[in-house]
């Protein structure tokens, strides 16, 4: 199976303005992720998804358990410094990229030159466990555009950003969508949902 799951505000931004190395969720951004670290951080601060609690942990704790393998963008890789330079799970990370001959050397990590690439071989090295597109935004709508999306989440923070990335900009695909259950926190309201599949828009479904 696979899913996605992304943070968003209230009006549909996936970062504020200004994102990029070291300001990786843009200006005033930080506050998508407030769930992710258990409340109010900062750039400049140090922050660790140790300090996640409840609701939010709940609902973080039940995707990771079912991952084997994640796909993500080369501008997450980028703005995030490749998390330090190692992948941060115990599963495999493909970095899908329009660039796959420059990888730079840094370990845990594999590039694809396409999504079908990115999404086939994640696919083969999670085995029976699931695929997550992480993002960023270009990553989940290609694989909502090409049918493969099974589940989608939306981890929507209390915010109005007003300016930023949105996540459905440029989207054109008709997809339906069945909410299933939610989670809710101080920090996010979590909403995942089943895609009603019919004939895929795109390339045929990998699994």
């Amino acid at each position: 199976m696979i899913i996605a799951n992304i943070s968003t505000s209230l009006d549909g931004y996936i970062t504020g303005p200004d994102d990029g190395p070291g300001c990786g969720l843009g200006v005033g951004g930080e506050r998508l992720h407030y769930w992710v670290f258990g409340g109010p951080w900062t750039y400049a601060d140090e922050h660790s998804s140790s300090a996640m609690a409840g609701e939010d942990k709940a609902f973080y704790e039940g995707i990771v358990a079912r991952v084997g393998a994640v796909v993500t963008g080369r501008g997450t890789y980028d703005v995030t410094g490749a998390w330090g330079g190692t992948n941060p799970w115990d599963i495999p990370c493909i970095v899908l990229t329009h660039h796959p001959d420059d990888q730079p050397d840094v370990s845990g990590f594999e590039f694809a030159g396409s999504f079908e690439e990115a999404v086939n071989r994640a696919t083969e090295l999670a085995g029976t466990r699931d695929v997550s597109l992480m993002g960023g935004a270009e990553v989940i709508r290609q694989g909502l555009a090409a049918g493969v999306v099974d589940e989608f989440g939306l981890s929507i923070a209390p915010i109005i950003l007003g300016a930023g990335k949105r996540l459905f900009e440029g989207f054109d695909t008709d997809v339906d969508l069945t909410p299933v259950w939610v989670r809710q926190s101080p920090y996010a309201t979590h909403v995942w949902h089943t895609v009603n599949h019919q004939d895929p828009p795109g390339p045929a479904r990998t699994r």
